[in-house]
């Protein structure tokens, strides 16, 4: 959910208002075709356009939009946009308390504004970005128990006798629907996050690179392309953990992760491959390359102070060990065994060095 999805030019299907019975049935219909659609996948999209279908059917707004909470910013972001000019709402953030969206984020209640011109809250920025002309507004908050997933915002769709309260419960009925989709989605997502995921560094698990060393093999046999592997073991961990204990141990895992992580690009991956080892693979590659990041990430890890954060200063080196493909072999396994190879080169001579399959030792420290 991290990429807005902004749709224009939807068909929408202007049917005539319901009232009576006719209204209740179709009401009825809306919530079995939700419930069925949450019942019966896990795919975030499709029930949110169901529900963009919806609403458009029965309550038709110029605008629509669904608004998500971005937590670390404390900001909504549109999700969903539908509508005239609904584009340029593609990079539009609000902060939570601003706007009447951001009040309802806030507040938590839905509001309903006939006139936004009387009402002090009425952000008009959006307005100026789109270019669109807000006359009035229907404000729901997405709520899953006490928390506030978003918003869902309708711009001009009040006729002159106002907007029903009909029409907000069924709005607020939509939201409700839409909390449980997000909420739904975000398990699945967590769950796919702790299968692939070790729980000390937070970067890949081994089962991971598995996976996606098969899905670049098969990229680069298809566009002829190089990557490589790093294999990097930290020398003499066991000590750390003896000397300071297991704690400091796992404390020194995660702060090694974390570096390794933030400095790769955003093409690359960085794994936990078991104990002391990290694996880092480098798509569209060479040897001679992945050489040069081996040693630049072994000579930060041996220039860095470690578990200072914990009131220590403990000093550590890598053996580092360096594969490509194809240059060195065309198979998975063949691959990690010459770059785990290459690296226990390094651990069984002198340790704190780098050396690459099929070359030996690269570098004297």
């Amino acid at each position: 959910m991290s990429e807005s999805k902004v749709f224009t030019g939807v068909e929408r299907r202007r049917n005539p208002g319901l009232s009576g019975d006719g209204r209740e049935a179709g009401e009825v219909a809306v919530f079995h075709e939700l419930g069925k659609a949450l019942t019966s996948s896990l795919q975030l999209d499709q029930v949110l356009r169901t529900i963009m279908e919806k609403i458009d059917e029965f309550l038709h707004p110029d605008t629509w939009s669904m608004l998500l909470v971005d937590e670390l910013k404390q900001e909504l972001y549109f999700e969903l946009a539908i509508g005239k000019n609904a584009h340029g709402l593609k990079d539009v953030r609000i902060k939570i308390g601003q706007g009447i969206a951001g009040w309802v984020a806030q507040n938590q209640q839905a509001v309903i504004v006939p006139d936004v011109s009387q009402d002090t809250r009425f952000f008009g920025k959006v307005d100026e970005k789109t270019k669109m002309e807000t006359r009035s507004i229907v404000a729901v908050p997405v709520r899953f128990r006490d928390h506030c997933l978003g918003v869902i915002e309708l711009i001009n769709c009040m006729d002159m006798e106002g907007f029903h309260d009909r029409d907000l419960a069924l709005l607020e009925a939509l939201a409700d629907f839409a909390a449980i989709a997000l909420e739904n989605a975000r398990h699945v997502q967590r769950i796919h996050e702790l299968t692939i995921t070790d729980d000390c560094t937070n970067l890949y698990n081994a089962r991971h690179l598995n996976f996606i060393l098969e899905t670049e093999i098969y990229r680069s046999q298809r566009y002829g392309y190089e990557f490589s592997l790093v294999f990097l073991d930290l020398d003499h961990f066991k000590a750390v953990n003896d000397t300071h204990g297991h704690l400091a141990g796992s404390k020194l895992l995660a702060e090694i992760g974390e570096v390794l992580r933030d400095n790769c690009r955003l093409i690359d991956f960085a794994f936990r491959y078991g104990g002391d080892e990290f694996v880092i693979l480098l798509p569209q590659t060479s040897k001679e390359n992945a050489c040069v990041v081996a040693r630049r990430l072994h000579k930060l890890i041996r220039e860095s102070h470690w578990l200072t954060s914990e009131a220590l200063d403990v000093r550590i080196t890598t053996s580092a060990g360096v594969a490509s493909y194809p240059t060195d072999s065309k198979t998975k396994a063949e691959l990690l065994h010459l770059a785990d190879e290459a690296m226990y080169m390094v651990k069984n001579s002198s340790r704190d060095n780098v050396a690459a399959a099929k070359q030996g030792l690269l570098s004297t420290p």
